[in-house]
């Protein structure tokens, strides 16, 4: 074969060079375009803001554009082909782009990489949203079609022989390998870019995520999936700490019976001045306040808007202020009144597989529940269940209970699902509270704002009414009512919005606007007998890790040593927050300095060891 000649030499190397031009160009619009998604995604910033605050920060686009970069070459190396690279490239970049943008606007979340452990439960909760098709999406496919067309008529595959080719994608996957492991995973960087240029309020997760571009934030989330150990863990040192706490039994004569509901999206909208003015608002929570009175109530301050349930839940079961994935049997307060002699069983009328809770539930101590597969689909379907299951749920729990109390002393956990988002936009199926002439709202947010309040009807109605046949029981019962998030209420936070109701002011109102879901402690005659106390009053806002603990104490039990310890992290602070946030004189804070920090790193050794040490 004859060496080419100078002319040839000359179209090789204008070759490379476009090809180098091109595929960079087209891996940078692939990240300029998942950033147009990212400005879009949070209704309360600016989309031209948030675009030019990308552009002063070098260091923010240029974390936005490598990945894509490098993914394109890479699939360029690996097939020779350009429009392979080109569709290697944008099918994962704006893949994450599009989810994050409508995951945010639905939900109200960031989409992070530990959410692709939740891929099947996704594909059932996205088909019970309406998916706008916006101009961004259009435009999306439109960069599709025109980016893999160019490629492919303009971009010829050149002479590159396998040993170059490999070595390029190695290359590729080095500098990946190194990138997600260096800026991409560092706190010093991704605190440095982001929010300098506008305002971006730290307690939002979706605002301080978009401000970074979903491909940054995506993959810094990546690392997440693997948390570090707590400052100062060692496993010797942690089951040391822990067992200055030793537990303690629950006197045979003090265990009562303690059932746990977990209402969906279960919140107080009289709470917000525009909606408490209103007269069917105001009377369809009447009966509710009227059992708060008659118990021990508060606000949870919750980690979660709109969704992740679990974190929640698993919150109150556990006493972990944070958790990881559940892999195996895991300490936690329902083995506990397992060990005390207490039968521990639940129900859920949708199904096991969401959350993995049919598997989880096992690991946390459940000897029992109830799914849709093993009880609930013979009595309601799951399209029924999520508009009105609860009288039902309640109907079954309390038989359930009638039936079980006899053998002991029982602990029921339960989560409901009526009322789960998103609310119809069409005119209400149910009541109506809600009128654009008497409210001053737009016709879709009153009937988002009907369906939702016309399912709440029902739960506190059946809520209320268990209340009475649990009253009229000889068996002492104390009752646990507490939601899990404030609801999903129109895309992008639409209705919230309209209401103008202040969520990122940084305002304690603000912040609880955004967070706090109502809680309440009520006990039977016969628990109150039992125990010797009147199960009324305040019982303060906190962190849901915290909610099992007040329980015990309006029990009088101490407990194990572990509640015993986050008695006192209590004491510090009520508020262990996901945002690395904490309660200090009547506010959140971000910071904790001395003894109390020193206690707080305690309390998260001895959290560790009691999730990934101590198997039941």
């Amino acid at each position: 074969m004859r060496p080419p000649t100078g002319a040839g030499r000359r179209l090789r190397a204008a070759h490379g060079v476009w090809m180098a031009l091109a595929l960079t160009g087209l891996g940078c619009w692939v990240g300029r375009l998942a950033l147009l998604f990212s400005a879009g995604a949070c209704g309360r910033l600016d989309r031209l803001e948030l675009l030019q605050a990308y552009d002063a920060n070098p260091l923010t686009t240029a974390l936005n554009m490598l990945a894509p970069v490098l993914l394109i070459w890479l699939f360029y190396f690996l097939t020779r082909r350009a429009w392979a690279g080109y569709l290697g490239s944008f099918l994962p970049t704006i893949g994450v782009a599009v989810v994050n943008y409508y995951k945010i606007g639905l939900r109200g979340d960031p989409f992070l990489a530990s959410d692709l452990r939740l891929a099947a439960e996704a594909g059932g909760i996205v088909g019970r949203y309406d998916l706008e098709v916006t101009n961004l999406l259009l435009l999306a496919l439109a960069s599709l079609a025109g980016g893999l067309l160019f490629a492919a008529l303009l971009m010829p595959g050149g002479a590159l022989g396998r040993r170059e080719r490999g070595f390029g994608a190695l290359s590729c996957l080095a500098l990946l390998a190194v990138a997600i492991a260096g800026p991409y995973s560092s706190q010093s960087a991704y605190n440095g870019t982001g929010t300098s240029v506008f305002y971006i309020h730290p307690w939002s997760a979706q605002e301080t995520f978009v401000a970074r571009g979903s491909t940054y934030s995506f993959l810094h989330s990546i690392q997440d999936m693997f948390p570090d150990l707590p400052p100062g863990y060692r496993r010797e040192r942690a089951e040391a700490e822990l067992g200055r706490y030793p537990d303690s039994d629950i006197p045979e004569g003090r265990k009562v019976s303690v059932m746990g509901i977990m209402l969906e999206a279960f919140c107080d909208l009289t709470d917000f001045a525009p909606l408490a003015g209103q007269p069917g608002v105001a009377e369809l929570y009447a009966p509710w306040h009227a059992l708060e009175e008659r118990s021990v109530s508060g606000s949870l301050l919750t980690n979660i808007f709109a969704a992740g349930t679990v974190d929640t839940e698993w919150g109150f079961l556990t006493g972990y202020s944070t958790h990881g994935a559940f892999r195996g049997p895991v300490s936690s307060y329902v083995w506990y009144l397992r060990e005390q002699g207490y039968q521990t069983f639940g129900s859920h009328p949708y199904y096991g597989w969401f959350y993995d809770r049919e598997r989880i539930n096992q690991y946390l101590g459940f000897q029992d529940y109830w799914f849709r597969e093993n009880h609930y689909g013979a009595l309601v379907d799951e399209w029924t269940a999520e508009e009105d299951s609860d009288r039902l749920v309640a109907g079954e729990l309390l038989g359930q209970l009638k039936e079980r109390v006899q053998d002991g002393p029982c602990f029921s956990f339960s989560v409901t699902y009526q009322n789960h988002g998103p609310y119809d936009l069409d005119a209400s199926n149910w009541n109506v509270y809600l009128t654009p002439e008497g409210s001053g709202l737009t016709e879709e947010s009153c009937n988002v704002l009907n369906n939702y309040l016309s399912g709440l009807a029902t739960t506190i109605e059946a809520m209320t009414g268990l209340t009475q046949e649990l009253e009229a029981m000889d068996e002492p019962v104390v009752l646990v009512l507490f939601g899990d998030h404030k609801p999903w209420l129109g895309h992008w936070e639409s209705v919230y919005q309209e209401l103008d109701i202040p969520f990122y002011d940084g305002s304690p109102q603000g912040f609880a606007n955004y967070y706090a879901t109502p809680y309440l402690i009520w006990a039977n005659s016969a628990a109150k007998e039992a125990l010797g106390r009147d199960f009324t009053g305040v019982g303060g806002d906190f962190s849901p890790c915290f909610l099992m603990q007040e329980v015990f104490d309006q029990c009088g039990w101490e407990g194990p040593g572990f509640m015993k310890l986050a008695r006192e992290m209590r004491d510090i602070t009520p508020m262990l927050h996901a945002s690395d946030l904490f309660w200090l004189d009547g506010a959140p804070a971000d910071t904790l300095e001395g003894e109390a920090l020193d206690f707080y790193h305690l309390f998260l050794r001895a959290q560790y060891y009691r999730e990934k040490e101590v198997r039941k």
